[in-house]
């Protein structure tokens, strides 16, 4: 006994990496923990804060998938830089919507998902120490990833007054010298601010007359949008600007983990020469298949991106006018944000009571900065029937 407890005391304790006190754990993994856990216990909660379709891909995306992975020969390891029939379809598809002609073969990066994107740019481009422009409210990988890579974060204000537009005459006053990348996100989320050319064009202007990297991240573009735009439809954009694109929201396909980046074949070398040091190729039968998706008839994402959406739209309207929230109509996406009654004290005090009382989850702007700290947002990514019983349940309690 002696003899253990003395072999103990000289052992030394393994602590994390000081980067870690940077961030915490992501808000919605530790809440959807205690979603299930209440779950569990028979409170049968509804959410409507994740932003994860819950309706499936075309049918004839899950068939191609389901032919190639039935092949022998298609399940050893893919080049990094992706399959040139899943670079094509990508150039294709941008091309067909917006109009921009991109060189499949050097202009193109494949990614698992827009949030590896994030993180391989910023280890491409920004050293320890830069610095980081990040929209304030905006998606909170952007500030997380960054701090953990040892930059330091600037944010900048979208507020409602400027349509949750930058505002180019602040990003002006502020001391730019050691900024390296900036992130911005049009169609906007959480704010549902649709992206506008004369943006994309200041931000190009911008990012030229700076030497900064303008990041623009696009998942949102299909969703009740009937006219896409890209930063990349501005002339020479290409020259200082990157684009991300995802499959997960445009096509349904959130758990397949495919989008894109686009850009000058330079920055896409170098952005390669890191994520090739990190990971293999995506499965080639799900390449394959994500190629197809990018094949899609128009009508397709009319009803799966604009009709299904707009059904449950108008019930999320309803359930914000209950909740005594205001909302600017004209929004964009998969989600609706809007402004909490100016007599409700705390944003987090009205959506635990939400929570707690209604048995629904909502979200908290406060999770996408500052500037959402009066402010909700609604995700439509639930079945009408289950918004209908929210708001049933919601009324009951308001």
């Amino acid at each position: 006994m002696n003899q253990t407890i003395n072999s103990l005391a000289g052992v030394k304790t393994i602590e994390p990496a000081a980067r870690l006190a940077q961030v915490g754990e992501y808000y919605f993994s530790r809440k959807l923990k205690e979603i299930a856990r209440r779950n569990r216990q028979g409170e049968h909660i509804i959410s409507l804060a994740i932003g994860s379709p819950d309706m499936p891909p075309s049918e004839a995306t899950i068939e191609t998938l389901c032919q190639e992975a039935r092949k022998s020969d298609a399940h050893g390891y893919q080049p990094t830089a992706g399959i040139p029939q899943l670079r094509e379809a990508m150039a294709d598809w941008y091309r067909r919507w917006f109009g921009v002609a991109l060189d499949p073969e050097g202009e193109i990066q494949p990614l698992i998902g827009s949030k590896e994107g994030i993180l391989h740019v910023t280890l491409a481009f920004a050293n320890v120490g830069d610095q980081v422009l990040v929209p304030d409210p905006g998606y909170p990988t952007y500030t997380s990833l960054s701090k953990i890579l040892g930059c330091e974060v600037v944010k900048y204000d979208l507020t409602a007054e400027d349509g949750w537009q930058p505002d180019f005459d602040a990003l002006e006053a502020m001391d730019l010298s050691r900024v390296k990348i900036m992130w911005t996100n049009y169609p906007n989320m959480p704010t549902g601010a649709n992206a506008r050319m004369e943006t994309y064009e200041r931000l190009v202007d911008f990012a030229r007359r700076h030497g900064i990297l303008v990041v623009n991240d696009n998942p949102y573009s299909f969703i009740l949008n009937d006219h896409p735009q890209s930063i990349l439809q501005v002339k020479g954009a290409k020259d200082c600007c990157i684009e991300f694109n995802s499959m997960s929201k445009s096509h349904n396909m959130p758990g397949w983990r495919v989008g894109l980046l686009a850009s000058n074949a330079q920055f896409v070398s170098w952005i390669l020469k890191v994520k090739s040091n990190i990971d293999n190729g995506t499965f080639r039968p799900l390449q394959l298949a994500a190629a197809r998706a990018y094949h899609n008839d128009p009508e397709w994402h009319q009803e799966a991106n604009i009709q299904v959406y707009r059904s449950r739209r108008d019930v999320a309207e309803e359930i914000m006018r209950a909740l005594g929230c205001t909302y600017d109509p004209a929004q964009v996406g998969m989600f609706l944000w809007g402004r909490i009654p100016d007599d409700c004290p705390d944003v987090e005090q009205l959506t635990e009571k939400v929570l707690n009382e209604a048995h629904v989850f909502i979200t908290p702007g406060f999770i996408f900065g500052h500037n959402g700290e009066r402010y909700i947002r609604i995700s439509l990514c639930a079945k009408r029937e289950q918004m209908v019983e929210a708001l049933r349940r919601i009324r009951q309690v308001f």
